[in-house]
């Protein structure tokens, strides 16, 4: 159970691929948590979920909205900030609309909550922030390269946070690894998840160059570490920035996980890219502050979504809009 008197929660994005894991776990640790999302994947993520419901209030509703903010931050004791707009690609397809949630829309909120009496504010930034790195490590002193808008603006955000860190407002950042594995609000255009989807259905994986570094982390530990820095003395996290992560990996190497778990029947196939972004994060400074260290898998992940793909859970995993953010973003003409 929950061992700290935060027990009013708002997560922003909660509906997403993380968010959907993770507010039900909140709720089975003691939590009363509000969800404020669009629901663009669907309302029906936390249905038939074994849940308390009476811990859990759903607002549908953008974060560029001040004046709901102010009302849903009412009573609330700390903030999982997930929502954005969530990659490259899909930020790409519209800029302008990128810049107002995952930018302007922060510092808003970021006031609002401080005004609002919320005591703990956890931001998930992106490990993108450092850009393409030649060092074998990548720790949280390094400088940050940002190369696209979406990492450029994770970054700008994290300055921003410091800005409000005060003896009454607990800030801390992550920066998690690509996620993988199964959620009720499953990605599938996420490298292991994408992999593994060809792989099962296809017996067919292409891997686009093979030799860059990816580095990983399954659904379940990113769940854990955010109960983690919920749960922390707010003297050992105040304004401090983590990686959240575990496996690199490269990507042939994670074929090879994938085709492992799948079938010898899978086939390989490399195309040559111009995408070379390579990098080693490094996971250490967690471990040693918190003790947080990743337990599970690429393994795990693969074979949580082959169990998900032979149950049926996941239908029409190639052409079902709800399971690839840049088909949702062009369907819905968010603006």
């Amino acid at each position: 159970m929950k061992t700290n008197s935060l027990q009013n929660l708002l997560v922003t994005g909660g509906a997403g691929y993380v968010g959907a894991e993770l507010v039900p776990q909140l709720i089975r640790k003691g939590y009363r948590v509000k969800v404020l999302d669009l629901f663009l994947y669907g309302e029906d993520i936390f249905e038939n979920r074994d849940l308390d419901y009476s811990q859990l209030e759903l607002i549908k509703g953008d974060i560029r909205d001040q004046q709901l903010l102010k009302k849903s931050l009412v009573d609330v004791d700390a903030v999982i900030h997930l929502a954005c707009i969530s990659n490259d690609p899909s930020f790409d397809l519209n800029p302008n609309l990128g810049k107002s949630i995952n930018l302007d829309a922060f510092r808003p909120l970021v006031e609002i909550s401080k005004s609002a009496g919320v005591k703990r504010f956890i931001y998930a930034s992106s490990s993108s922030v450092y850009g393409v790195k030649d060092e074998p490590n990548v720790t949280e002193e390094m400088k940050l390269d940002p190369l696209t808008d979406y990492s450029k603006f994770k970054a700008e955000c994290e300055k921003i946070l410091a800005e409000y860190e005060s003896e009454s407002f607990t800030t801390v950042t992550v920066r998690p690894s690509t996620v993988m594995g199964y959620s009720h609000r499953q990605r599938l255009d996420v490298v292991v998840n994408i992999l593994t989807n060809h792989a099962f259905h296809n017996r067919l994986i292409k891997v686009f160059g093979g030799q860059q570094l990816r580095p990983n982390i399954h659904i379940d530990d990113m769940v854990e570490l955010y109960l983690l820095l919920l749960e922390a003395p707010k003297d050992k996290i105040a304004g401090k920035i983590y990686n959240g992560g575990w496996e690199n990996y490269k990507v042939e190497d994670i074929a090879s996980i994938v085709k492992k778990v799948i079938g010898d029947d899978v086939k390989v196939e490399f195309v040559p890219t111009d995408d070379n972004r390579s990098y080693h994060v490094s996971s250490e400074k967690i471990k040693k502050e918190l003790g947080f260290v990743a337990q599970k898998s690429i393994e795990d992940a693969v074979k949580d979504l082959q169990r998900a793909f032979k149950e049926g859970r996941l239908k029409n995993s190639f052409d079902e809009k709800k399971y690839y953010n840049i088909k949702t973003m062009l369907d819905v003409e968010l603006k």
